[in-house]
């Protein structure tokens, strides 16, 4: 799904400390705690983690910033605080790419998002902050468990996908630039490797009049293409992703097909779209 990955290392240390606090779980610092205030208190700190803005918006301030350096943004601007979406970016040639981040895109914050009327393209940005999550199952639970199902049951569009962020070749070895550093980007205190980037359908995906819609192309999403040319991305960054839907009996169901350098290498299931009907 992605070219990162943790490493077995990692996993083994993360592991170990989830064995260790379940063992603790009964009592913690001679404190009696039950099972549900303790997934409680887990939940909060999960919550409290992922919710912290300070460090997204420091790099994605950096990264538009950059791109602005070079003429590749007519100008932007942090539309968080009052709008549903984060950032607008207004393109050389007129156009409005809308940004909504987001964290690791397993979580059920990635399901809420809404496409503004004024967005010629409309992109979610995942920044994770968690370096002992999983990237690939991350960007699988993201794009195919979340978004497709979002994209057909609410007729949202999404225009792409970003998974990068200020860990990517730090926390996370990328192999993009293990043997070609000169891959990587400086920016500030940061040597980034290329964005991964993910292109979804041109249209909406529905069972009965537009089952197999096509992919965009990465030269007509203007900021995935800039983004793309100015970190030194290759034709291995960037996946098609397509969405597919059909009706079988009742069921609304989709199955995600992702394609790399003209080659399918994942394919879902056929899926039933688990929704409250509106």
């Amino acid at each position: 799904m992605i070219p990162c990955g943790l490493s077995g290392e990692s996993k083994d240390r993360i592991a170990r400390l989830v064995r260790r606090l379940e063992t603790a779980r009964p009592q913690i610092e001679g404190v009696k705690i039950s099972e549900q205030e303790f997934w409680a208190a887990i939940e909060r700190l999960r919550g409290t983690h992922a919710a912290t803005m300070t460090d997204k918006r420091a790099f994605m301030d950096s990264v538009l910033h950059y791109l602005e350096s070079f003429g590749r943004l007519h100008s932007w601007r942090f539309a968080g605080s009052g709008e549903r979406h984060d950032y607008e970016v207004k393109l050389p040639d007129g156009r409005i790419s809308v940004i909504e981040t987001k964290g690791c895109l397993d979580g059920n914050n990635t399901n809420i998002f809404e496409r503004p009327p004024q967005a010629d393209e409309f992109i979610i940005w995942s920044l994770c902050q968690n370096a002992g999550a999983d990237p690939d199952h991350n960007a699988w639970s993201g794009i195919h468990t979340r978004l497709s199902a979002e994209i057909i049951h609410r007729q949202q569009k999404v225009d792409g996908v970003v998974i990068w962020d200020w860990l990517c070749a730090a926390a996370r070895p990328c192999p993009k630039v293990s043997d070609a550093r000169e891959r990587l980007t400086i920016l500030g205190e940061l040597n980034l490797p290329p964005p991964c980037v993910y292109l979804f359908p041109r249209t909406l995906p529905d069972p009965r009049n537009n089952p197999t819609p096509d992919c965009w192309k990465l030269t007509e999403i203007g900021l995935l293409h800039t983004l793309w040319q100015v970190f030194h991305g290759d034709d291995a960054d960037v996946v098609e992703v397509f969405v597919e839907a059909r009706m079988q009996q009742a069921d609304v169901q989709r199955r995600t097909r992702f394609v790399r350098c003209g080659r399918e290498f994942a394919t879902s299931k056929w899926t039933s779209i688990k929704r409250a009907r509106r």
